[in-house]
């Protein structure tokens, strides 16, 4: 660890902007967000238009659970604050903090995924599938796809981790933690709308 002590010394403030390369590295990843919430936005679209039509099968009201979904939505956004502090860290070029933060992220990410899957386990056995309804169709589509989300940013930010072991905190690596927290709070905001617009609204019974 001291060797990341050395290289940690000699960063700048912000060593995901030091080098041109990181920059830019920034700036496409923006733009990358900005196709994503074109994308989800138009999953959002979809599932309002169609969370209705039930087909006879069980409505929201009956399905949803503010408890279940208050404990994944708390663990998410709560990532969402350990994310910052691992950013918060880099910029102090605490080597060993960030990896700290960034460990408690996953973890948290973990157990949000795992109250997703036994979720959607529990709909199934309710009668709410994929192919019951449009509603269960949109429904599926739009939360599972922000679950694959959420696993591929795990998957991401655990790699980031195992690699930073050998190679430290530079330049060079620390655009790739700062776009990763980036992506991260990305899709804590993408479910502050889902939580919003699925399970509140879809508590509030037909037409709310």
């Amino acid at each position: 660890m001291s060797d990341h002590t050395l290289h940690t010394s000699a960063l700048p403030d912000e060593p995901e902007k030091a080098t041109l390369e990181g920059r830019n590295k920034v700036l496409g990843f923006w733009l990358f967000l900005g196709g994503e919430t074109v994308l989800f936005g138009s999953l959002f679209a979809t599932f309002i238009s169609l969370r209705d039509q039930v087909n006879g099968g069980p409505t929201g009201v009956e399905l949803f659970s503010l408890p279940l979904v208050a404990a994944a939505t708390f663990f998410l956004l709560v990532s969402s604050l350990t994310s910052v502090m691992a950013t918060l860290a880099m910029h102090r070029k605490n080597f060993q903090a960030m990896i700290g933060w960034l460990i408690v992220t996953v973890i948290l990410g973990l157990a949000f995924l795992g109250l997703e899957i036994y979720e959607f386990v529990h709909y199934t056995h309710e009668g709410h599938t994929m192919g019951s309804s449009a509603f269960g169709s949109a429904f599926y589509t739009l939360v599972g796809f922000h679950g694959g989300h959420v696993a591929f940013g795990i998957a991401w930010i655990t790699t980031l981790i195992l690699q930073s072991m050998k190679k430290g905190l530079t330049v060079v690596t620390a655009p790739k933690f700062y776009v990763a927290g980036l992506y991260w709070h990305f899709i804590d905001v993408v479910w502050v709308f889902i939580f919003t617009v699925v399970y509140l609204m879809g508590m509030m019974g037909k037409g709310a």
